[in-house]
């Protein structure tokens, strides 16, 4: 075996829908980049949450990018920079009639300097 062989073949991270009424996957992408090459995904840590309007926020990449993706067809709608990777699970709250998306980022090394809280304003329907 080369050295230079995986143990596991891409994606290395990937963002996998389950149809819940079949169980079965609905659509699955990879998550994240390793240089340039988005289609091998990331290693992942940290989970999605899903809005009432069908959007999949997540970060858990060590590309220190914050996406939206589509709850229906996997399509990546949005990405955001992070001052690190967000090795965490988004949370969303409502304040004022407005809904907001908060990730946290942190951590050193690779994953970037520093720590946030970094919040997103999402758009009246």
């Amino acid at each position: 075996m080369s050295s230079s062989c995986t143990c596991t073949p891409p994606p290395f991270g990937s963002l996998v829908a389950v149809n819940l009424n079949t169980g079965g996957i609905a659509w699955t992408v990879p998550l994240g980049t390793m240089g340039d090459a988005p289609a091998l995904g990331s290693p992942n840590l940290g989970g999605p949450i899903i809005t009432a309007s069908g959007l999949v926020f997540i970060g858990a990449t060590l590309d220190r990018a914050f996406r939206a993706f589509d709850v229906e067809t996997g399509r990546e709608l949005w990405k955001a920079a992070l001052p690190a990777g967000a090795r965490a699970t988004p949370m969303t709250y409502e304040a004022a009639g407005r809904q907001f998306v908060v990730i946290a980022a942190g951590g050193g090394g690779p994953f970037g300097a520093g720590d946030a809280i970094v919040a997103f304003t999402l758009s009246a329907p």
